[in-house]
């Protein structure tokens, strides 16, 4: 008689890393909405002009070597960057967009038993970053939705090993000056990597402001990265690129992706910065717009609207926590009248919406939706 065998267990499946498992993925804003064509969408912090036409141009004219793949070093690019900042070449490195770096920078200078410190309400690829290579993300709390330095300095530990500091701040859009930046560098150990996010620096005018590329140029443990994707209107083609010691770009290169810039962005890359007036553009229509919505927001300050001050292409608006004039509430409000914004409630901020700067007709509407929506609440 032949015996019954059970049939063979299938294999385990692969298990990543308890690191990864713990990572909550990156949400984007808000691109559609059912049964609304043409949504308002105010949830990314896009430029509102776009790309600059001479940007438009310069990649339309490359797409017919779309089967060759472009300069890995992104060499004209750089060349660029280093033109109009007044940099060394060798000492930037391009990305595909500066989330590919920070996450980089992570990965190389941190791992298993480590920390990564970041200020509270800051951008979300911080603690993806610190978990994809093992270490564990720490929390400072900020002042009023701005960076405490001393907060910062007093989460530092032996264990820390990079500190993230977006200035200004994505979502909160506040900013700390240059002397606060450098009081923050000067408290940490040498071996602690300072990373510099100036993904807007590009809005700012505050004489108190620095860019951070004198700090990176003189101390050993400090990269300041940067975005095409918003003042330059670029955000499709992923372009970031970051400018520090040489030691560190180095160790980006071996890291990064082979050909990690498409030809066509870095071909209206390049454009997009030798089109000084048309940033200017973009630039004033920020201020003048972000002014203007943060007075209409003051006007509705009896309902428990604030608008927190911001150095950004966007405005923070936190609501009162209870009541019928909450942000969810409001969400839902703006939602149904075709405008898409940014609900922040994984990022600490249920209590809060994040506001693009867009053309003068979103800026208009999303002030009406509101005034309305704080109108019929009373």
């Amino acid at each position: 008689m032949t015996a019954v065998t059970s049939p063979a267990a299938p294999p385990a499946a692969p298990v990543p890393k308890p690191w990864i498992d713990a990572i909550d993925a990156y949400v984007p804003g808000k691109a559609k909405l059912a049964g609304v064509a043409n949504p308002v969408k105010l949830s990314s912090n896009e430029s509102p002009l776009g790309p600059s036409p001479r940007a438009v141009e310069a990649m339309a004219a490359v797409a017919a070597g779309a089967h060759r793949y472009p300069d890995g070093g992104s060499t004209a690019l750089r060349e660029a960057i280093a033109a109009h900042h007044g940099l060394e070449v060798e000492r930037i490195v391009c990305g595909t967009g500066s989330d590919e770096l920070l996450k980089l920078l992570a990965q190389a200078y941190a791992t298993v038993g480590d920390e990564v410190l970041y200020v509270r309400h800051g951008f979300m690829v911080y603690p993806i970053a610190a978990r994809c290579c093992g270490a564990t993300p720490v929390v400072a709390p900020d002042c009023d939705y701005t960076t405490d330095v001393d907060a910062l300095l007093g989460h530092v530990t032996p264990r820390t090993r990079v500190v993230y500091l977006a200035n200004p701040n994505n979502p909160t859009g506040t900013c700390i000056p240059g002397s606060e930046v450098r009081r923050l560098h000067a408290g940490l150990p040498g071996d602690v990597l300072l990373v510099l996010d100036h993904a807007y620096a590009e809005y700012i005018d505050d004489p108190d402001y620095e860019d951070g590329f004198a700090t990176a140029r003189e101390y050993a443990n400090v990269v300041t990265t940067r975005t095409f994707s918003k003042i330059y209107g670029l955000a499709a083609e992923r372009i970031g690129w970051a400018y520090g010691p040489q030691a560190i770009v180095d160790t980006l290169n071996k890291t990064r992706a082979p050909f990690n810039v498409p030809a066509a962005g870095s071909a209206g890359a390049i454009a997009a910065l030798a089109d000084r007036d048309w940033t200017a553009a973009a630039k004033a229509h920020n201020l003048k717009w972000r002014a203007w919505l943060a007075g209409e927001l003051a006007k509705l300050g009896n309902a428990g609207l604030r608008a927190v001050p911001s150095a950004a292409n966007f405005i923070l608006v936190t609501f009162p926590e209870e009541g019928p004039v909450t942000a969810a509430a409001a969400n839902a409000h703006l939602t149904a009248d075709g405008i898409l914004v940014r609900h922040l409630p994984g990022q600490g901020l249920p209590h809060a919406l994040r506001i693009s700067i867009g053309t003068e007709a979103e800026m208009r509407a999303v002030a009406a939706s509101l005034r309305r929506f704080v109108e019929r609440a009373g």
